[in-house]
């Protein structure tokens, strides 16, 4: 049987590491396993993998350090965090340093397993051999080149900024609520996230300037709109 996906695994926790592994591995994952953030590094170097599982706390170099070697050589690979660390303020960092999502112990293995999922059939998308283009007023988006071209030049969008402009591209002229943009963007529903969700509308928001026709309108205590003229 074909694997599903390599999967780079860093923690070390002996136990848990092998329960994780053990339980990827009876999913048709093909799991590298490492012990420490040197470890994983060196791994990441050598060996193309599809999906990171990063313990943040670990020895010689931690998770944090880790995901920055990463996303100095990626912006599209998932980096998920499995830490012990909790606190609101631990889980920013986590966004804040490159993580697509993070998992706080004891969790659920079938959450895991459902995340993995989303992940990996996003990035499949991603690479499809199919050229997906949207035509936004005045404004082409290549969502495959992650490039948005207007009067003013033409412009490289972050992979987050890509799939969230994909997404109103696909439901333009009706009220999105935020929980449903967040699940289908982000993942999940989750107040952090949303937070993060905010700055990106910005980021959007600017580049679509160049069409006044175009408004991507934020309604309170509801979610966004985005209108399109012609859609």
């Amino acid at each position: 049987m074909q694997t599903k996906a390599k999967i780079l695994l860093a923690e070390d926790d002996e136990d848990l590491r092998e329960l994780v592994q053990d339980a990827l591995e009876d999913e048709d994952y093909q799991v590298t396993a490492c012990v420490n953030g040197q470890e994983a590094i060196d791994l990441f170097d050598k060996t193309k993998f599809d999906v990171c599982l990063l313990d943040i706390m670990m020895p010689v170099k931690d998770g944090f350090t880790v995901a920055k070697k990463i996303r100095q050589q990626s912006d599209v690979i998932p980096i998920i965090f499995i830490s012990t660390k909790a606190l609101i303020e631990d889980k920013v960092e986590g966004y804040q340093k490159g993580a697509d999502d993070y998992i706080v112990k004891p969790f659920n293995m079938k959450e895991l397993l459902l995340k993995l999922d989303v992940f990996l059939r996003r990035t499949k998308k991603m690479f499809s051999e199919t050229k997906q283009e949207y035509q936004i007023g005045k404004i082409k988006f290549d969502y495959t080149d992650l490039r948005l071209s207007n009067d003013d030049g033409v412009f490289d969008l972050k992979q987050k900024e890509a799939d969230l402009l994909k997404f109103l591209c696909e439901h333009p002229n009706r009220i999105l609520k935020r929980e449903e943009i967040l699940v289908a963007v982000w993942g999940k529903n989750d107040y952090f996230l949303g937070r993060s969700m905010d700055v990106f509308m910005s980021k959007v928001r600017k580049y679509l300037r160049a069409d006044p026709d175009v408004v991507l309108e934020t309604i309170h205590g509801m979610g966004y709109r985005f209108t399109v003229p012609g859609v």
